[in-house]
């Protein structure tokens, strides 16, 4: 893909400072671009490069000042940051913008698909699978039977989607993520093995969620795991059955939430936190990296930190006593010292 600074500068509302001709084919950061890069300056603390780098065309804000020559041709924008976020996207656009039914792949005749759907080789949509418009099924994709799916839903390749699943509008599930695997239900025998409970719910995944790679979200025992609208997951995420997570929540990768756990709306849950079963999360919760949650937090807009977790202001005090306890031991020793020879003085 190759384009001019005018095509460019059409595209963003902005104006051309250089030659409006120069072509660009690829995106690169102002520190290491070459000839025929397209850059951009949106934080000061890179103006340095703006003067050295090989790009061919750099976008910058309206009000930035030249200090010195620039080799490279300008495109000046409002907002230089938010200017190559929308060329980002349209990159990102044009390069997965596939079409059509590949072959090998298999389609139940009675499923149904909506328009403009692409299906990558290798993928398999089973019985009465309903797939909406402008969906992109990448290959070795598993679609089971009954499941349904809104438009505009990205599955990249290798995520399942297990039977009765239903997934709502512009979703997207990166590879290797399964969902609606069994729960981890087992119930124990008299003689200390354990038998299988059956998980015949769901999973119900809303609107505008983003879920990483080689998460997996458990089907419910009974009724459904639901993940609502605009929550993002990250990779390597354990979500057990019948866990409920509110809208606009963010939890980072490793992750485990245990089953029947309702966490609440614009909560933001740090990388490699544990979360027991049958608790509840406030809404605006924060929890801090490695974090253990043994019980509900009730409070909302409160952050955690710690194992088990406690406030997260008493969390960093408690850590700096700990750090202080060798010099505290010290002390303590001489303190015992100086008691000890009062009492031979005394006596």
């Amino acid at each position: 893909m190759q384009f001019t600074a005018q095509q460019l500068a059409t595209i963003l509302n902005g104006t051309v400072e250089g030659d409006p001709l120069v072509s660009v084919n690829q995106l690169a950061k102002i520190e290491e671009a070459q000839e025929g890069s397209l850059s951009f300056l949106a934080n000061p603390k890179y103006e340095q490069y703006l003067y050295t780098t090989g790009a061919s065309l750099v976008i910058v804000n309206n009000d930035q000042i030249l200090a010195e020559p620039v080799k490279a041709s300008l495109i000046r924008v409002e907002n230089a940051y938010i200017a190559i976020t929308v060329l980002l996207e349209m990159y990102n656009t044009l390069k997965l913008n596939k079409k059509g039914i590949e072959q090998p792949s298999y389609i139940h005749p009675s499923a149904t698909l909506g328009e403009n759907v692409y299906v990558g080789a290798f993928a398999y949509i089973g019985p009465n699978v309903k797939i909406g418009n402008n969906c992109k099924i990448y290959p070795q994709t598993y679609i089971a039977d009954d499941v349904v799916i809104g438009d505009n839903v990205v599955l990249y390749a290798g995520v399942k989607i297990y039977f009765d699943c239903k997934l709502g509008s512009n979703v997207i599930i990166h590879s290797g993520t399964i969902i609606g695997a069994d729960g981890f239900g087992f119930a124990p025998v008299g003689d200390g093995t354990y038998s299988k409970i059956s998980q015949i719910g769901n999973v119900i995944i809303e609107d505008d969620v983003e879920i990483g790679s080689n998460t997996t979200i458990d089907r419910a025992t009974m009724g459904s795991t639901i993940i609502r609208k605009g929550v993002k997951l990250d990779n390597l995420i354990q979500v057990a059955h019948n866990v409920e997570i509110m809208s606009n929540t963010v939890v980072a990768a490793q992750s485990g939430i245990s089953g029947s756990t309702k966490i609440g709306e614009n909560c933001i849950i740090g990388g490699q936190v544990g979360i027991v079963g049958h608790v509840s999360i406030a809404k605006g919760t924060q929890i801090q990296a490695q974090a253990g949650i043994g019980r509900s937090l009730k409070e909302e807009g409160k952050k955690w930190a710690g194992s088990p977790a406690i406030g997260y202001t008493d969390n960093m005090r408690s850590n700096v006593v700990i750090n202080r306890l060798p010099a505290l031991e010290k002390k303590i020793n001489e303190l015992e010292k100086i008691i000890a020879e009062l009492k031979k003085e005394a006596h």
